[in-house]
C-alpha cells in the first residue's frame, strides 16, 4: 500500500499511488487537493483504468419500475417516497409492471429496475391493505412474486433495490434476480441526527446496511453499491464509505459496481437550499474511488450531471449505469436521461466504444446463474460470447 507525506501531493506522488490501492490517509489528502493538483489527479485515474478495462464503457438499457413509492423512511433529499394519499402515492399492479415491461422489450431492454420504498406495510395500513388484495403478505414477497413474472414473461432480467432485507430474502431474491442493489451512501451514523440527511429514516443506519451487503457477499450476490456525495459528510466520511465498500468486496468478491452518486437538491424538500457538489468535487471524488479501487468497475449517473457528463469519463469510471429510452428516472425525475445514441456519441468523443451490458457485469454472470436454474438458462440466452447483452445497441 502507498503512503505519501503531507506534501507529496504532486504528479510523481500520483504515479507512485498508481501502483497500490490508496489507504485512507492518502485518499483524504487527494480529495482536499488543489485544483491545481486536478489534471495530474484525473490522467492517473484514468491510467489504472485503462490498465483494468481499456476502451470500454458500458451501460444497462433499462426499464425503471417504481413498484412502490410508499416508504417508511423521510430522507431530507427525496421526492421519490410518498405517504399514502399524496400525489404521487402509488402501488403498481402486475399489470401495470409487465406493461412497462413489455414495451421496455421492444426497444431492446434488457433490464427491468425495481425501486421501491423501503418495508412501507410496516407504517401504513395502506400498504397492508394493497398487499392483501394483491395476494402478499410483505412488500418483499410482492418484489420476488414480480421479479419471477419478470423472467417468465419477458426477455428481461430483474434487478431489485429492496432496501434492507434479511438473510433469507437476499437468498429468495436471488434465485429470481441475477443482481441486485442497495446503496450504503455513507457509513456517517452522525447523518442519523436530528436534522440532518437521514433523521428520522431508521433503514439508512449505516450498520444495516453494511450488514445486508455482507450478507449479500457470504451468498456471493453479485451487488450494486454506493456512495451520495454531498449529503453533509466530511471527508473523511466520504473516504471511510469507500474503504468499507472496498473491504467488503476484498473479502467476498461480490461487488460488481461501485456507484458515485452527486446530491441534487430538489424542491420541497428539507435540503432544498443545501449546495451541491461542483463539477471539480465530484471528478475529485471520482479518481480517488479509481485509485483506492483499480479492478472493480465505477460507475456515475450522467443524468445528475446535466450537459456536461462526459467529463466523468475523465474521472475514471468505466460505466454509466442504467439509462432507459423509454421511462423516466423517478428518482431524479427532473433529470432526465440522455439519449442512447447521445451517450454514444459523447463516450466515443472521449475515446471508448460504447458496449450494452446486462444487470450483471459480464465478470459476475456465472455467479448469478449459479443461484437458480432458470436464472442460468435466462442468462445464456441473454448474454453474448463475452457475457455483455445479445441484443447489444
Amino acid at each position: 500500500m502507498v503512503r505519501l507525506s503531507q506534501d507529496a501531493i504532486d504528479t510523481a506522488g500520483l504515479e507512485s499511488a498508481e501502483k497500490g490501492a490508496l489507504e485512507r490517509e492518502v485518499a483524504c489528502q487527494l480529495l482536499r487537493s488543489s485544483d491545481e493538483v486536478l489534471p495530474a489527479l484525473l490522467a492517473s485515474a484514468q491510467r489504472v483504468r485503462t490498465r483494468f478495462k481499456p476502451g470500454v464503457v458500458t451501460y444497462s438499457r433499462k426499464v425503471f419500475i417504481p413498484l412502490t413509492t410508499l416508504c417508511r423512511d423521510y430522507c431530507g433529499y427525496c421526492t421519490f417516497r410518498k405517504d399514502p394519499g399524496e400525489p404521487g402515492a402509488h402501488t403498481m399492479t402486475p399489470d401495470e409492471v409487465i406493461e412497462v415491461v413489455r414495451a421496455g422489450e421492444r426497444l431492446g431492454c434488457t433490464e427491468a429496475l425495481f425501486s421501491l420504498g423501503d418495508r412501507p406495510e410496516l407504517l401504513f395500513p395502506e400498504m397492508r391493505g394493497t398487499l392483501q388484495h394483491l395476494g402478499y403478505k410483505s412488500t418483499l414477497q410482492y418484489l420476488e412474486a414480480m421479479c419471477s413474472l419478470v423472467l417468465r414473461e419477458s426477455s428481461l432480467l430483474p434487478h431489485p433495490n429492496p432496501g434492507l432485507m434479511s438473510w433469507e430474502w437476499l437468498r429468495r431474491l436471488a434465485r429470481v434476480s441475477p443482481s441486485m442493489g442497495l446503496m450504503l451512501e455513507t457509513t456517517s451514523s452522525r447523518l442519523l441526527a436530528r436534522g440532518a440527511a437521514h433523521d428520522n429514516a431508521p433503514d439508512k443506519d449505516p450498520a444495516k446496511r453494511l450488514r445486508v451487503i455482507e450478507d449479500a457477499g457470504r451468498h456471493k450476490i453479485p451487488f450494486t453499491t454506493g456512495i451520495l456525495i454531498g449529503i453533509g459528510e466530511t471527508i473523511e466520511e466520504r473516504i471511510d464509505t469507500l474503504v468499507a465498500i472496498r473491504g467488503l468486496h476484498e473479502k467476498y468478491g461480490h461487488i460488481q459496481e461501485v456507484i458515485i452518486q452527486n446530491f441534487r437538491a430538489k424542491t420541497g424538500t428539507p435540503m432544498a437550499n443545501c449546495p451541491e457538489p461542483d463539477r471539480a468535487d465530484m471528478l475529485r471524488t471520482l479518481a480517488v474511488a479509481r485509485l483506492m479501487m483499480p479492478e472493480m468497475n465505477i460507475q456515475a449517473p450522467p443524468n445528475l450531471s446535466d450537459a456536461h457528463y462526459a467529463d466523468l469519463l475523465d474521472g475514471g469510471i468505466n460505466d454509466w449505469g442504467g439509462v432507459s429510452p423509454l421511462t423516466p428516472d423517478f428518482i431524479n425525475p427532473e433529470k432526465p436521461w440522455p439519449h442512447v445514441d447521445e451517450l454514444r456519441k459523447r463516450t466515443e468523443a472521449k475515446g471508448f466504444q460504447l458496449k450494452q451490458r446486462l444487470p450483471v457485469y459480464p465478470e459476475f454472470v456465472e455467479q448469478a446463474a449459479a443461484h437458480s436454474a432458470q436464472l442460468s438458462q435466462r442468462l445464456e440466452t441473454a448474454r453474448d460470447p463475452e457475457g455483455y447483452a445479445q441484443r447489444a445497441a
